[in-house]
């Protein structure tokens, strides 16, 4: 059974209160200020001695697309180029958005000139990225489980061809250009993220921490491999890196597992489970966000508080931090900006760990009485601007050198999966299943 995303949020102090109210005497209370320990003290902080650290980043450089979750199957983008000035160019209805029992779980991709999404009810969508029109949808559940509030998985593409892992258990391959169906594949258990595709393979994560590798051109299984069954989580999973001929898994037990692209013998494991915390949402240690291969290693981190660096053929640990999160790290250069799960965006050292700066971004829509927490999502790094998007409907813009603030834009609904960047385009996808690109 998932525990749903919502769950990681802080607790409130309405909690504290009510019990304070059931347990306590009429005595005068002791006089001093009172801190709010739980909601205010912060876990993260800059090391001193690289407080002034001068950052300096790759410069930005052109992707006319971003097929796969990630942006590739390596999940290394760097430092994309956009335009100085971006304002809206348009926005168009996908599908069925979220509600009480659905979510939207994958990130758009884009390739060929088009963006394909997914919506709450697995249905695909292909839609032109300079006009927004729709060009096709297909709807892939099958009609005994279409009302039946499952979960939906996400989209990749790949060598003209849209390939989608579902929550009802089936990956399926469509052509690009038409939505026709090619090949369906029924596995063994519901998948809530997109596949990748490398070298011929699509590789997939089913709920139950099994990987599955399927022959990309006819879906027949090549190979699988066994993680260790968690039986809570968070909702949405990451998708598996692959680089260099090695597939890099993140399961929802703590397991960052690596094996071989080719015959899914295992190569190496570990397990970025933390010790350190003690109830219950946040001792899950789902490695919800992918994972990262560039130039030889591993980046991964994880919800209960670990993120660490290895070597991407021996496994070694070459670093770790004291730093959970949900979301996918960016790395471009020598640098990871991260969001944790305390709401801060951070910049770490790709060779040491070491923190750089960390901005503290707003926890809850309703501040002073800290209600309705903000969950955000990103960051992604498009032109000296580190972007992050929040459940309260807004999107913020910060500096990748300093964390400033930079910049903010409203959008018509929450934001809970991140944007994406093609051809000088900025794309998000909103709650209410809407495509909003920005130019």
């Amino acid at each position: 059974m998932s525990i749903a995303l919502a769950l990681a949020a802080p607790l409130s102090v309405g909690g504290c209160t009510y019990l304070t109210d059931l347990f306590s005497k009429e005595e005068v209370p002791l006089p001093g200020t009172r801190i709010a320990i739980l909601t205010n003290q912060r876990t993260l902080a800059a090391d001193a001695e690289l407080k002034d650290h001068q950052i300096l980043l790759p410069a930005p450089s052109p992707n006319p697309e971003w097929p796969q979750p990630g942006g590739y199957p390596n999940h290394a983008m760097h430092h994309i180029l956009v335009p100085e000035n971006i304002t809206k160019a348009w926005s168009t209805g996908v599908g069925k958005g979220v509600d009480d029992e659905l979510r939207i779980l994958g990130s758009p991709v884009a390739a060929g000139g088009r963006i394909f999404t997914m919506d709450s009810e697995s249905e695909v969508y292909a839609v032109d990225m300079k006009s927004g029109d729709i060009i096709w949808d297909v709807e892939l559940a099958p009609k005994a489980e279409a009302d039946d509030g499952l979960l939906s998985g996400g989209v990749t593409t790949e060598g003209g061809r849209v390939y989608a892992a579902t929550g009802f258990g089936h990956v399926i391959a469509l052509d690009a250009a038409t939505g026709k169906e090619i090949w369906r594949t029924v596995l063994s258990g519901p998948m809530h993220a997109a596949p990748t595709v490398r070298g011929g393979r699509v590789f997939v994560i089913t709920l139950d921490n099994r990987t599955f590798a399927l022959d990309a051109n006819t879906g027949q299984q090549l190979w699988d491999h066994s993680g260790i069954t968690e039986s809570a989580s968070l909702l949405g999973s990451g998708s598996p890196a692959v680089d260099q001929g090695v597939v890099v898994v993140p399961y929802s037990s703590g397991e960052l597992v690596a094996l071989r692209a080719e015959n899914g013998r295992l190569l190496w494991s570990d397990s970025l489970a933390s010790l350190k915390r003690s109830d219950i949402v946040s001792a899950l240690s789902h490695i919800r966000g992918r994972p990262i291969i560039d130039r030889g290693r591993v980046i991964a981190i994880s919800h209960s508080g670990i993120m660490a660096a290895y070597d991407l053929r021996t496994g070694r640990r070459i670093w770790e931090r004291d730093i959970g999160g949900i979301e996918s790290p960016w790395i471009a250069g020598d640098y990871i900006f991260v969001l944790t799960n305390d709401a801060e965006v951070a910049a770490v050292s790709r060779d040491t760990g070491g923190v750089y700066w960390v901005r503290p971004l707003p926890r809850f829509e309703n501040p002073e009485k800290q209600r309705d927490p903000v969950v955000w999502t990103g960051p992604i790094l498009a032109s000296d601007r580190l972007i992050v998007a929040g459940s309260h409907g807004v999107a913020w813009a910060l500096s990748p050198y300093s964390g400033k603030f930079i910049g903010e834009v409203e959008m018509p609904d929450g934001i809970s999966v991140p944007p994406i960047v093609a051809d000088g385009r900025v794309i998000f996808l909103s709650d209410d299943a809407e495509l909003i690109v920005y130019q």
